[in-house]
C-alpha cells in the first residue's frame, strides 16, 4: 500500500550495518517500509575515516581502559545524510527511553540514530551534533546497535498506518501510564489454567472494568514508580495517554 504521505526517516549511523538491515525488512518494520510509512538508511561510520587503515578510534585522553570512537569520522557520518533531523545517541549515561520519547520522536520527519561502540564516543561529537544521549536502561551493550533496533521498533510501530488498528497501540503498557492486563486466548483451558470467566462473558462493560482493574493491581506491585506517577497525574485531573510537550 501506498499514497502521497512521505515516509518518516530514519538514519542509523554504525560501525555493524550488516547487524542491523536484516531487522529493518522483518515483520511490522518491514511493512512499514511496503507501506510508505517508514524509510531506512544505514551509514557505516568507516567509511569516513581518513587514513588508508580506515581508523575509527582511539585511546582515551586521562588514560584507562578501552577505546574511544574518534569525532571526526563520526560526526562526518551524520553530516553525510543531511538534513540529519534530530539526532539520538544510544548511550548508557543518556536520560532513559519510554513510551512518551517513543511518541515524540514518531512526530519527527527525520531522525538520525547513532550507534555507540569500544568504551565510549567523544563526548564533542555529541556536542557538535546537538544530539540527544539516550539509554535503553541501567545495563551496558557491547555497542548500540541492539539498542537503536529496540528504540527504532518502538518509534516506527507508532507511525500512522503501521499498525492494523489504533487499538493495538492504545492498549499497550504505558499508553496511558499504566501496564496493561495480562491476555489470554484459545484454548479456555491449558494445564489445569482457566481463562478468567469473566473474559468469556460477552459482556464487555465488566470486562473493560476487569481489565483497568488488573492493569492498575499489575502497575503497582510491579512498577510502583509509575502507578504513584499515574495516581497523581489520575488524581490532578491529567490527561490520560502520553505527553508530547517536553523535549527528550
Amino acid at each position: 500500500m501506498s499514497d502521497d504521505r512521505r515516509p518518516s526517516r530514519i538514519n542509523i549511523v554504525t560501525l555493524f550495518p550488516e547487524s542491523v538491515a536484516p531487522y529493518l525488512g522483518a515483520s511490522i518494520i518491514g511493512r512499514a517500509v511496503e507501506r510508505n510509512r517508514a524509510a531506512f538508511q544505514l551509514v557505516q561510520i568507516r567509511d569516513f575515516a581518513t587514513d588508508r587503515h580506515r581508523t575509527v578510534d582511539d585511546t582515551p585522553y586521562g588514560g584507562g581502559a578501552g577505546m574511544v570512537l574518534k569525532p571526526e569520522p563520526l560526526v562526518a557520518a551524520v553530516e553525510s545524510v543531511a538534513p540529519a533531523g534530530r539526532v539520538v545517541v544510544m548511550s548508557a549515561r543518556g536520560r532513559r527511553f519510554d513510551h512518551s520519547m517513543a511518541v515524540r520522536l514518531s512526530l519527527e520527519p527525520v531522525i538520525t540514530v547513532v550507534c555507540g561502540h569500544y568504551k565510549d564516543i567523544d563526548q564533542r561529537a555529541v556536542e557538535v551534533l546537538g544530539a540527544d544521549e539516550v539509554s535503553m536502561g541501567d545495563f551496558v551493550l557491547t555497542g548500540g546497535e541492539p539498542a537503536a533496533l529496540c528504540l527504532i521498533d518502538a518509534v516506527v510501530r507508532l507511525l500512522p498506518g503501521v499498525l492494523g488498528d489504533h487499538e493495538s497501540a492504545s492498549s499497550d503498557s504505558f499508553y496511558d501510564g499504566l501496564l496493561s492486563p495480562p491476555s489470554y486466548t484459545r484454548p479456555p483451558e491449558f494445564r489445569g489454567l482457566a481463562v478468567p470467566e469473566i473474559l468469556r462473558s460477552g459482556n464487555h462493560a465488566q470486562i473493560e472494568a476487569w481489565r483497568e482493574r488488573e492493569a492498575e493491581r499489575l502497575t503497582a506491585e510491579r512498577r510502583p514508580e509509575v502507578w504513584a506517577s499515574w495516581k497523581q497525574a489520575h488524581e490532578e485531573g491529567g490527561l490520560h495517554g502520553p505527553s508530547v510537550d517536553a523535549d527528550p
